[in-house]
């Protein structure tokens, strides 16, 4: 019998290792995700970072009895190596040259008569199928109904239940009925006679609903499943308010517990055939079907509805990035004159900007943690400040801002890099190269068909060509007013491992230019704007498509070698300029007008 005492010393790892010695299981795999592949989570959900100290939004720890190790891409390796020293978890690179995927090194590891376990909850479908069809080649077993973090976590937070809300058809252009007809539509199309859907962003968009279950995504926890003729919403108890419980039900959406979803799915008739994506759906619940369910794979219509901004949501994203656009700027001001003179912090500008952007009306909140980086620690791609990391800012070198709001008028995704003061050439030239790269997918032209795989080239060649590079995507889909990471589309020459191409660009798409550079020890430099992308021209020899930049704020003038640029990028970065300056100027005060002025100057 345990001592209650003495378990408690243990750290987590010990812990857990005990329990899965008592379970008699010999690999446990602790994920990110929360129940509906979310790429951010609620404090629930966070056994991953409970359980090895790192706190980035993605990873994938595994642990055995001799062996423990923290999976996650580039985006993290910097961080991830500071907070898993003394944690007993080994780094393991993704995509680095001699680096195991986690699926190899988990299944070349295990043999025959062996367990490997995890939350079947909070694992796909897709990979729970992956490990199974493994397991059985090898002969080792799984368990997918063992929460053993969660065990051993005493103080875990309890599950979110934060009241939902109805998003009015004047900020969505189209109200959830139209929306839910066009979904049975494709339903119909494929086939189908259910639809389940697990992801909290499709299922927000599709009933104009939202939340605040996961900080600075206006989601709340939930289930959908509908057919041609019903639909049901799974939800926490107690976040449905009496009227919009009478509103849903009179748009023919009937309520349940959220709980109950595995019992529904295992009610449904013999024969009965269900749409669902696999690799958005977590494993409990796709292993709840009865055996006799027919599995239409596929992603989840809602996906690619949500990512094709209508009218109306187009016009009111370009209000938000106004509104946006004068709170950066107005920050951009504030720093330059700040700086140096009265004590500025990390932290302390994240707060500034938080406050600038609170002016703003329909402000909603953050669309992410802020990233506001001096120096050295800009090299972090996702760095975020801690009142233990905290830095002073000083006039000298670069300051990396990455940061976005949640209005009612859409979601924000912007970053600039600060000249704070005197910069060496090195940083000036790769201040430009990431600028050069930028400029080049803003002023892309492009047939339709084309997907961001096609595109990626275009903003790395500048730094390809100095022989460097940018360990992350140059490109992710945003959300209205819902997450600022958004499928299916992205920009990056690597094609997603669980999807067979890239996905096509379409007229309407919102999508983030931000190429970067970091070099470790000294500076990172990221230059992004979001993008909607749009029909340029029609001839004969097909439909072309390009971009419409959103963002209206300035680049940093005092970081750009002219003589790098060619005569089109500077016509390019001027023209852009005289559109910031037009948009915003009558916002700003009368100094502020004068600074942003001088600041949209033309490069010659």
């Amino acid at each position: 019998m345990s001592d209650p005492e003495k378990e408690e010393s243990l750290s987590p790892l010990a812990r857990l290792r005990s329990r899965m010695k008592e379970e008699g299981i010999d690999a446990y795999i602790v994920p990110t995700e929360d129940f509906h592949a979310s790429e951010y989570i609620g404090e629930h959900f966070a056994c991953r970072k409970y359980l090895t100290g790192f706190t980035g939004s993605a990873g994938t720890a595994l642990v055995c009895q001799d062996f423990a190790g923290l999976w996650t891409d580039g985006r993290y390796f910097l961080q991830a190596e500071a907070q898993l020293k003394g944690s007993g978890f080994t780094l393991m690179k993704m995509d680095e040259k001699g680096v195991p995927s986690l699926f190899d090194f988990v299944t070349d590891r295990l043999i025959s008569g062996q367990v490997l376990g995890f939350d079947g909850r909070v694992v796909s479908a897709s990979d729970a199928k992956r490990y199974e069809e493994a397991g059985r080649k090898k002969g080792f077993t799984l368990r997918l109904d063992c929460d053993l973090v969660g065990e051993i976590w005493q103080d875990r937070p309890s599950l979110s239940a934060e009241p939902i809300w109805s998003l009015d058809v004047s900020w969505c252009g189209q109200d959830r009925k139209q929306k839910i007809k066009k979904v049975r539509e494709e339903l119909e199309k494929g086939k189908a006679e259910w639809l389940f859907i697990s992801c909290l962003d499709d299922i927000a968009w599709l009933l104009n609903l939202r939340g605040n279950d996961i900080p600075c995504n206006p989601v709340f926890l939930s289930y959908l499943a509908m057919n041609r003729k019903e639909c049901f919403l799974f939800v926490r108890e107690g976040t449905v308010s009496p009227s919009l419980r009478k509103e849903l039900e009179d748009d023919g959406i009937s309520l349940r517990a959220y709980e109950d979803i595995y019992a529904f799915a295992g009610s449904l008739e013999p024969g009965t055939s269900v749409r669902i994506c696999l690799e958005r759906t977590n494993s409990r619940l796709v292993k709840s079907f009865p055996a006799s369910v027919t599995i239409r794979k596929g992603e989840h219509p809602t996906t690619a509805m949500k990512a094709v901004k209508n009218e109306t949501e187009l016009e009111n994203m370009k209000q938000a990035h106004v509104k946006d656009g004068v709170a950066v700027t107005r920050f951009l001001y504030w720093l330059k004159q700040t700086v140096g003179v009265e004590p500025v912090t990390e932290l302390s500008a994240a707060r500034k900007l938080y406050e600038l952007r609170c002016e703003q009306e329909h402000f909603m909140g953050n669309s992410f943690a802020p990233i506001i980086a001096f120096g050295s620690h800009a090299a972090i791609i996702h760095y975020s400040a801690t009142d233990e990391t905290d830095v002073s800012l000083e006039r000298k070198g670069l300051l990396l801002a990455d940061t976005g709001g949640q209005y009612l008028e859409g979601t924000t995704d912007i970053t600039r890099t600060i000249v704070l003061g005197p910069v060496s050439e090195k940083e000036k030239r790769y201040f430009t190269a990431v600028l050069k790269g930028h400029l080049a997918l803003m002023a892309a032209v492009f047939r339709e068909g084309c997907g961001g795989y096609d595109l990626d080239i275009l903003a790395r060649q500048p730094l390809w060509e100095m022989g460097v590079d940018y360990n992350h995507g140059t490109g992710h889909g945003v959300g209205y007013f819902l997450n600022v990471h958004e499928g299916p589309q992205r920009i990056h020459y690597k094609i997603a491992a669980d999807k067979p191409v890239s996905a096509v660009l379409e007229p309407g798409m919102i999508i983030s230019d931000e190429p970067g550079f970091y070099l470790p020890g000294e500076f990172g430099i990221r230059h992004e704007n979001l993008l909607a992308c749009k029909v340029l021209h029609q001839t004969e020899f097909g439909t072309f498509l390009g971009f419409e930049p959103l963002t209206v704020v300035p680049f940093d003038l005092e970081g750009i070698l002219p003589d790098l640029l060619t005569g089109k990028e500077k016509e390019l970065l001027n023209t852009y300029h005289e559109k910031v300056y037009e948009t915003i100027a009558s916002y700003l005060s009368p100094e502020e007008r004068q600074w942003l002025k001088k600041n949209t100057e033309s490069v010659k």
